[in-house]
């Protein structure tokens, strides 16, 4: 979890307004293009992190756009920065990741006027939460993208992951955490509580996502550190076994956070894996 001040990812921030349906109401969510002169460049669509925010990524989606040639798309899911917070008497279900990659995700690419054709040259990069998005979304709509990479993703919860947001609670309510969050999101309960209270839900401990990879069609490419403290090497492995097709790479450290603790070795992985794809 980064918790540094913002630098780099605050500049030409839009707002998409997303039509209510009859799972959820009307959203705001904020979005940013990075590189986008080029119009015809394949989009990087990245998804983050069960904490994070357009502002936490900091820098890291424009390095990696400028390494592969591409266009980013960096957006707050519903609850973080400064899209629509959560309700704060609002609890979200067990399946709320399915309810972001199968609903707000292809809203949003509707309401941006990502057609089909685009959709289908797309390039997922999900962190952690948003690396399970990242895979539901693909399950989902297997032809509706070009490959995804999932870093540090969840497809089931692990004893470590529990400790670890059980650790950030007493963190958030105990020290300055709470301040430091602030700086990414404009209502910061929302986005520490929606995220921290379900994982935390003993109905939770039963969610598991593996049963649904089998429909993955595209290219996948799954990074672990082998010193992440919110999941283990059984994650990225329990996607290799479902999908036996999948590229894996085992870092040596980076933590739960390689993309800001690892960014060289990442970046050379990540940019050989597209390298591949692209033949």
């Amino acid at each position: 979890m980064n918790t540094t001040a913002p630098t780099g990812m605050t500049e030409d921030v839009r707002f998409a307004q997303l039509p209510a349906n009859a799972r959820r109401g009307a959203l705001t969510i904020e979005y940013q293009w990075i590189d986008a002169a080029d119009p015809d460049a394949p989009i990087v669509l990245f998804l983050h992190e069960g904490l994070g925010s357009i502002a936490m990524w900091r820098d890291w989606p424009r390095q990696l756009c400028d390494r592969l040639g591409m266009r980013g798309l960096v957006y707050s899911r519903p609850g973080y920065g400064r899209s629509t917070p959560r309700a704060h008497d609002e609890k979200w279900p067990v399946d709320f990741m399915s309810h972001q990659a199968c609903d707000v995700l292809p809203a949003l690419l509707d309401a941006l006027g990502i057609g089909d054709e685009a959709r289908a040259r797309m390039w997922l990069v999900g962190h952690s939460d948003g690396g399970s998005i990242a895979l539901l979304y693909a399950a989902a709509f297997p032809t509706r993208l070009r490959a995804a990479v999932v870093i540090a993703p969840h497809v089931f919860v692990e004893d470590i992951s529990v400790q670890s947001i059980a650790e950030a609670k007493l963190a958030y309510e105990q020290t300055d955490l709470r301040k430091k969050l602030g700086r990414y999101h404009a209502d910061v309960d929302s986005a520490f509580h929606g995220w921290n209270d379900i994982w935390l839900d003993p109905a939770f401990r039963a969610w598991n996502i593996v049963d649904r990879l089998g429909t993955i069609e595209r290219p996948l490419f799954a990074v672990q550190a082998m010193d992440d403290h919110y999941g283990t090497m059984a994650q990225i492995e329990a996607i290799e076994a479902a999908l036996p097709g999948t590229q894996l790479c085992k870092l040596p450290q980076g933590g739960h956070s390689p993309h800001r603790d690892a960014a060289q070795a990442l970046n050379d992985a990540v940019a050989a894996f597209v390298n591949r794809v692209r033949g």
